[in-house]
């Protein structure tokens, strides 16, 4: 009988030598590896969450490590297990993000030196907290215009160095210390959660969970949601291979990338998970709703997995884990939270105005097609002379989505010239 009341096995993938690149074993081991070194996150009822969907949904509280993210896993067990040689020469990454905390975590434990690469594009306090993290065992490089120059400059430095380099997400050992969030939720819960709700960007945790719970639990159901503008694992899937996106919404940007990883790219082909896309806007709903009802901050792809609860089915009564990945956010991204929620629900929404240049214009449009609960949020206007009518971009947030269909009634009423930009438009880039 294992820790979580299941019973023992080995999640075996495809591979060319017919050898299981993780097992669960490996994800076995990769905890005990951490014991001491990584913070046993609580399971908390979402009373939210389990009233929306009639089951008992509990988060795993992975915002809660010492670096806001489960990253801190992954990177862990990696580095303990590098040879003294290895560890002499250090380790190096590139990252603009939650990866940069976990190895600088996970070096300060272990006490292994670490260049860090960060591309000039991280906001200044994400570099101070890295090196803050880190201490005297992490040297932080700021270069490289994106994230692809920073990688590659980290590339260049192993090579010369001897440095190793240690991956986000695509690596034996990183998938296996990633895997421990399901399997201490298990442990804690007391068995295998009914349905385990997980957010996915490389692939490195959800390949970690699909490991450890189809070896104790192969029935269990495990959801795996992806930013709608960065389905880089389903796009993988269906081609039969990782494939690279041309172009993705940055957004999530905890989840958001071009191309999933050639090793767990396999291990989620073989183990099965179902695929749901969350749109950034449902994203943004989760995150408003996670501070203001559960008090949580969390970042994007840390409420990823609570928005895509939202989009499947799940049986009543049943326990439903969500892991809440991370809370790496920054305030100042809250205004666009709140902007991409409103016009996810159907409340804002803009349009080009032609107001005839003359007294009194304005007023007409406020009296005549605004209702009582419209709000105009946005007005740019543009005066040229010696014309009859003058553009103007206007914003409106409307009491209800309802209020939508008797706004538009109005405005094709209106002698005033309306145009609506829809949310698909590629002017609309430009608002958000």
């Amino acid at each position: 009988m294992d820790p979580a009341g299941g019973r023992r096995g080995r999640a075996v993938i495809g591979t060319e030598s017919g050898r299981p690149v993780v097992t669960a074993a490996d994800v076995d081991a990769a905890a005990a590896r951490l014991e001491g070194l990584v913070r046993h996150t609580p399971l908390t009822r979402s009373h939210r969450l389990s009233e929306a969907t009639g089951a008992k949904v509990l988060l795993k509280r992975e915002d809660l490590q010492p670096v806001r993210s489960y990253k801190n896993r992954g990177a862990i067990n990696l580095i303990a297990q590098l040879a003294p040689a290895e560890r002499e020469r250090g380790v190096t990454c590139a990252s603009a993000g939650n990866h940069a905390q976990g190895v600088a975590y996970a070096c300060a434990m272990l006490e292994v030196p670490a260049r860090i690469f960060l591309p000039r594009t991280t906001p200044r306090q994400k570099r101070e907290r890295v090196a803050a993290i880190g201490g005297a065992y992490v040297e932080v490089v700021v270069g490289g215009a994106t994230y692809d120059e920073a990688a590659a400059a980290a590339g260049r430095y192993a090579a010369e160095s001897g440095a190793v380099l240690v991956p986000a997400f695509d690596h034996p050992m990183t998938i296996a210390g990633q895997g421990t969030v399901a399997r201490e939720a298990s442990v804690v819960l007391g068995r295998v959660p009914d349905v385990v709700v997980l957010p996915v960007g490389g692939g490195g945790l959800l390949a970690g969970a699909l490991t450890w719970l189809r070896a104790h639990q192969p029935d269990a159901r495990v959801v795996a949601a992806e930013p709608a503008g960065a389905a880089s694992m389903a796009a993988a899937l269906e081609a039969g291979e990782p494939v690279t996106l041309t172009r993705i919404d940055p957004f999530v940007d905890g989840a958001a990338v071009q191309r999933v990883g050639d090793v767990t790219f396999p291990i989620v082909r073989d183990l099965g998970a179902e695929m749901v896309q969350v749109p950034e806007g449902a994203v943004c709903q989760e995150m408003l709703d996670l501070y203001h009802v559960e008090g949580i901050i969390a970042e994007p792809a840390g409420a990823l997995a609570g928005a895509a609860l939202g989009l499947i089915d799940v049986e009543p009564r049943s326990t439903v884990v969500v892991i809440v990945s991370g809370g790496n956010n920054d305030v100042l991204r809250y205004p666009e939270v709140v902007e991409r929620a409103l016009v996810h629900e159907g409340r804002k929404h803009y349009f080009l105005v032609e107001f005839p240049q003359q007294p009194g214009a304005l007023r007409s449009f406020l009296d005549e097609v605004l209702g009582p609960d419209d709000d105009i949020t946005l007005f740019e206007y543009t005066k040229r002379n010696h014309r009859e009518t003058g553009p103007a971009l206007v914003g409106i947030e409307l009491g209800s989505a309802a209020d939508l269909e008797p706004l538009l009634e109005r405005m094709a009423a209106s002698p005033i010239a309306v145009e609506r930009i829809p949310p698909d438009s590629p002017l609309f880039r430009f608002i958000l």
